[in-house]
């Protein structure tokens, strides 16, 4: 992202600067304030929203999905992952009913246009269109005291995670962590309005770098760019989310995700790490057990008080070992949740 990204309207990314945003080495915005606030605003630019609408919008989706599609029911927003034949993930993202007939697909930035023309090709045999919201800007609030501060600014809050609720044109999503946390997405004005009653009830603004180690901490990553068609969406614990569903009928790429799962053919899993100190592995550091082979990857990686949180697809073993990164030793960390299958159409009870 340049310092004027044409991804991000130019009066989001003004605001920001006037609120004390600048843009770091890795093109995040960040700012100065502590992260210790009991609510925090974090401008999410590596997240962005594809628009599908048209009479045959659910059933064109149906087909494509890891989600059962009628799940997403102005309510619930259930997570999905889209599929090459190959099973391999080319996005996970969230699946947002705005009305009958219009849907949005949140994920990362970086893979949106390649979704968008992976679908396009289908789409073509449907009544629906397809289109990437430029004009869309997401925020996150976060901390302890983040629902009562949305509320006391009458936005809306969903009930749980993986749910959505809506204040006028802004949609409110509630993501998994074990503090409260939410992405609101709507357009530049009224985020900006949003963002500034927010921080006169006392919410602070917090780099993105903050919100990608509450995804680490919750287990969550996106898939985005340099790992587009690496992963089959269990080895991200996708499962795990309520991201598959093993119930509906066929999707791309469906015969191998549920051949894999049936068959106990996962052999890699997204785990939890953390190292201390204050060198920094990179994105796609080889993590190595304590004979030098070749365990997995770092594919999350933020920097926290004691040093770095990580979250890395590893080969599994029966007993994990003592593991390393750039020679340094690393600590396998309990996830929030239990890594086995938790079907999606639970969200509904």
């Amino acid at each position: 992202m340049s310092a004027l990204s044409p991804t991000l309207p130019e009066s989001w990314q003004s605001h920001l600067r006037e609120v004390g945003g600048q843009i770091d080495d890795s093109q995040r915005w960040q700012f100065k304030a502590s992260t210790e606030n009991r609510c925090r605003l974090t401008p999410l630019s590596h997240l962005s929203v594809i628009e599908i609408a048209g009479p045959d919008t659910a059933r064109f989706l149906q087909g494509q999905t890891s989600a059962q599609v009628d799940l997403a029911n102005g309510d619930i927003a259930p997570p999905t992952a889209f599929c090459t034949p190959k099973g391999r993930m080319i996005a996970n993202a969230q699946i947002v009913r705005i009305e009958t007939d219009r849907y949005w697909l949140l994920l990362n930035s970086s893979v949106a246009e390649a979704l968008r023309l992976h679908l396009a090709k289908f789409a073509v045999f449907y009544k629906t269109d397809l289109n990437h919201r430029n004009d869309l800007v997401t925020m996150g609030v976060s901390g302890e005291a983040a629902e009562s501060t949305l509320s006391d600014c009458s936005i809306k809050t969903p009930r749980d995670e993986w749910f959505m609720a809506r204040t006028d044109t802004t949609v409110v999503l509630r993501h998994p962590h074990p503090q409260p946390r939410f992405v609101l997405i709507d357009t530049a004005e009224p985020m900006i309005e949003h963002w500034q009653t927010l921080n006169t009830q006392g919410a602070t603004p917090t780099s993105e770098r903050f919100w990608q180690l509450l995804d680490i901490q919750a287990g969550l990553v996106w898939v985005d760019e340099s790992t587009r068609e690496n992963w089959l969406p269990q080895m991200i614990n996708w499962e795990a989310l309520a991201g598959i569903s093993f119930k509906k009928g066929c999707y791309t790429g469906q015969e191998v995700v549920a051949r894999a799962h049936f068959r106990g053919q996962v052999k890699k899993r997204l785990m939890r790490l953390t190292i201390n100190g204050n060198s920094h592995p990179e994105i796609g550091a080889i993590v190595r057990d304590d004979n030098d082979k070749r365990m997995g990857e770092v594919v999350s990686l933020a920097p926290s008080n004691e040093g770095s949180e990580l979250l890395a697809v590893l080969n599994v073993r029966e007993e994990m070992p003592s593991m390393t990164v750039d020679g340094q030793p690393v600590t396998l960390q309990p996830l929030p949740y239990i890594v086995e299958r938790r079907d999606p159409e639970s969200l509904a009870s």
